[in-house]
């Protein structure tokens, strides 16, 4: 089975965890949460990022508080393998609305970056 590249990425105020696991539960035996974890120092103060599975589909869940306001989009997660993907992806989505530089992303999850964004 191929490796799933795009996670879905649900943002709420609170309540990541509660969320992840009634989403597992729902649906049963082929459902699991895969990581919890804390992420500290961001601009929210520090937020829960949970990864669950459902139905060999995987999400993730975080806990980042009132930064945004729910509203009927969606994130996605994008997995790269290199910084220069990372970049082709990003350019493609430059004419848009950015709601988070991409080099947050990078200060927030404490990721190194080995040359400058194009944001």
């Amino acid at each position: 089975m191929t490796k799933q590249m795009n996670t879905p990425h649900f943002w709420f105020d609170k309540k990541a965890k509660e969320a992840a696991a009634f989403y597992v539960s729902a649906f049963g035996q082929n459902s699991k949460i895969t990581d919890m974890t804390t992420i500290h120092d961001t601009p929210s103060g520090s937020v829960d990022s949970d990864s669950f599975n459902i139905l060999g589909q995987e999400f993730m869940a975080v806990s980042a508080g009132p930064l945004f306001k729910i509203n009927p989009s969606i994130s996605c997660h994008v997995k790269c393998k290199t910084v220069e993907e990372v970049d082709e992806i990003w350019k493609n989505f430059l004419g848009g609305t950015v709601m988070m530089e991409l080099g947050e992303y990078f200060q927030i999850y404490n990721y190194e970056r080995p040359h400058q964004s194009l944001a």
